[in-house]
């Protein structure tokens, strides 16, 4: 991944730097004695940066939550509920992964807490959704918070109700946030920074030496400074602090410029997280036209313009980074507009704002990117049919989804990532559908869309280290930068398109040191 040397036969590399790329002869006499590993002429590439990961909330769920993302009926999500609850110890009962195209949003009347109550009738649960924009709440956990007629929505989230006006315990967006402050037992701290060690371990697996975790509250920042000063992580992390509405810009500033500024080693938070609008799945998308299907309606974007634009130009001025979260293209055009007002008042620099997802984005913007210099931070495991994206469809009427193809080529700066765990974390996984726009076997969404092999990559590297503002530091196998290497199984620029999702990680190098190895790859 550097142009002034495009390929090499071999790498040196000490005390967690790359040294030289070169030949084998050469970089044997540069180093004499060294431990030489051979690859077997295999590909290596630069560690792989995901820079839009929830890496702890996933690593959380693989350790202490009920796997719901394949659950396919009520009978077995209440069954995981109920085997996780008799499993795990602790002050609540957690699930992650429905699917909202299966089981409904909530409103229709299917998933209720009698479902939770089901499976957990004594402790207190709940169930997120795999976009974690809607959970549901059981018996105990409402009754808990006191939520009942009487309990008023939060800004820019939403409790759904019966007919006579009782919560049914599904919430919608800052509902979830809502029910929390009232009282629902939060996630233990050695959970949380388990949550980090188990998260990393799988990005090791899968070839990640790097990532950008997007929603940072105080209970994630703790997780994961917990882990750093112990000298535990194995990738080099940034987060970017969640902003809500209702704060106040200076006070926003004012505490991640503290954060910023504490100690760490490989976790430092550098950006601030905005979300602008929530998902098509619950109707919090926030569109330019009105929802296209028969329900028809729309949402609001969740932050006033003029708040929005001066919240975005103080953080602006105090070079903290702006990662929105954008799926209408209303709410695409309202970061567009809040980065053009941050540049019309500090004037431009290379800050590279990231506009996440862009679902949707009106073809009046897609040239914008280029022009204020915004990324695109896309995660192309949507970019395909699936049996329930009859709802986007529905929903959006003509306009086109994903439109990455059409973004990069109208110049927008661009990175790749997975979004974990609302979608696989697998980079190969993600990229063949980059490439390819279908699952295998299946019907592919708008093919005119499609990224090249070499573009995927770039996403996940130089690209992805730049939206980190670590291009000086990673991204590269250049001397000088940090030796984080990968090791793969096959040539993924060269195996049919079709069959990049296959390739292993035989080894992960971070700084130099082993962080995963496949057993079948020699010692």
């Amino acid at each position: 991944m550097d142009p002034a040397l495009p390929q090499a036969e071999a790498i040196a590399q000490a005390r967690g730097r790359i040294l030289a790329l070169g030949a084998a002869a050469d970089m044997r006499a540069l180093l004499p004695g060294a431990r030489v590993i051979d690859a077997g002429g295999r590909l290596v590439l630069p560690g792989l940066i995901d820079a839009h990961v929830h890496l702890q909330d996933g690593g959380t769920d693989l350790a202490f939550s009920a796997s719901l993302y394949d659950a396919d009926s009520f009978e077995v999500l209440i069954g995981r509920m109920a085997a996780t609850s008799a499993r795990i110890a602790g002050p609540m009962v957690v699930g992650a992964g429905w699917l909202a195209t299966r089981f409904g949003d909530g409103t229709d009347g299917r998933f209720t807490r009698a479902v939770l109550d089901s499976a957990v009738p004594d402790r207190h649960a709940i169930a997120y959704e795999t976009s974690y924009h809607m959970a549901c709440l059981n018996s105990a956990g409402c009754a808990l918070i006191g939520l009942d007629r009487v309990t008023e929505d939060p800004e820019n989230g939403h409790i759904v109700r019966d007919a006579a006006g009782r919560p049914t315990g599904m919430l919608h967006e800052e509902a979830i946030g809502m029910a929390f402050a009232m009282g629902l037992p939060a996630i233990p701290p050695d959970w949380r920074e388990e949550g980090v060690r188990q998260g990393q371990a799988h990005a090791n697996r899968h070839a990640i030496t790097g990532v950008l975790d997007p929603s940072i509250t105080p209970e994630f920042l703790c997780g994961w400074q917990a882990v750093d000063a112990a000298g535990g992580l194995t990738l080099r992390a940034r987060g970017a602090w969640k902003v809500l509405a209702h704060e106040e810009p200076e006070e926003v500033v004012a505490r991640i410029r503290a954060m910023r500024a504490a100690p760490g080693r490989d976790f430092r938070v550098t950006a601030a997280k905005i979300f602008l609008d929530g998902v098509l799945e619950n109707r919090t998308a926030a569109m330019i036209s009105p929802y296209a299907d028969a329900a028809g309606g729309n949402a609001p974007v969740m932050f006033a313009q003029s708040h929005l634009n001066r919240l975005c130009a103080l953080l602006d001025a105090e070079r903290i980074g702006l990662h929105f979260h954008c799926i209408g293209d209303a709410a695409a055009r309202a970061a567009l507009d809040a980065i053009e007002a941050a540049r019309a008042a500090n004037g431009a620099w290379p800050a590279l704002p990231q506009i996440a997802h862009c679902q949707i984005v009106d073809p009046a913007d897609r040239g914008r990117f280029a022009e204020l210099g915004a990324m695109a931070n896309i995660q192309p495991f949507w970019a395909r049919r699936d049996p329930g994206d009859h709802l986007w469809h529905d929903m959006t009427g003509s306009r086109d989804i994903y439109p990455f193809r059409s973004l990069i080529d109208a110049g927008a700066p661009f990175c790749l990532s997975s979004d974990f765990p609302v979608t696989t974390l697998n980079p190969f996984e993600i990229i063949e559908i980059a490439v390819t726009r279908r699952l295998r076997g299946g019907q592919a969404l708008s093919p005119d869309q499609t990224l090249t092999v070499g573009e995927a990559v770039a996403g996940y590297t130089t690209h992805a280290a730049a939206a980190m503002w670590t291009g000086g530091e990673c991204g590269r196998l250049s001397p000088g930068l940090s030796a984080d290497l990968v090791l793969l199984d096959q040539n993924i620029f060269a195996c049919p398109p079709d069959r990049i999702a296959d390739t292993r990680v035989l080894l992960t190098l971070f700084r130099g040191r082993e962080v995963w190895r496949d057993p079948s790859f020699p010692a």
